[in-house]
């Protein structure tokens, strides 16, 4: 059901994007990296452990320089950033110890992640949003 959830509103926010023209704007997916970037840090502070925040800290860290990057020099880096994103989701237990974590979340994430960046591929390879920043 996870699995599901996250095809689904990733479709469904990524189609609205579409259909109102958010995603029109070069920021848009970028600010949306940096919102998934951020979840994990929530979880770590609502579990109430300050290790799960520090590691989930740099982590995020990573991701907003590839958010920087992408938004600032080419919106590929996003999507790659979104595709490892997901595959980091699927590992994320396993290098990171973080009680806040719902057990369904990387589930959820992984396919959404992954959603949105093949999304966002299709747009850039379409010319419906341009990719180099100029």
């Amino acid at each position: 059901m996870e699995y599901l959830a996250g095809i689904v509103i990733a479709l469904v926010v990524s189609l609205f994007a579409t259909l109102v023209g958010f995603d029109k704007e070069r920021s848009f997916y970028p600010a949306v990296l940096v919102v998934i970037a951020s979840y994990y840090g929530l979880f770590a502070v609502m579990g109430g452990s300050l290790q799960a925040v520090l590691s989930e800290s740099v982590v995020m860290a990573v991701f907003l320089v590839a958010t920087v990057l992408g938004f600032k020099r080419n919106l590929w880096v996003v999507v790659a950033a979104l595709a490892i994103h997901g595959l980091f989701d699927f590992f994320h237990g396993h290098f990171i110890f973080n009680p806040g974590v719902p057990s369904w979340w990387p589930m959820f994430c992984l396919t959404y992640d992954v959603v949105a960046a093949i999304y966002l591929a299709y747009l850039l390879r379409h010319s419906r949003v341009v990719a180099n920043a100029r």
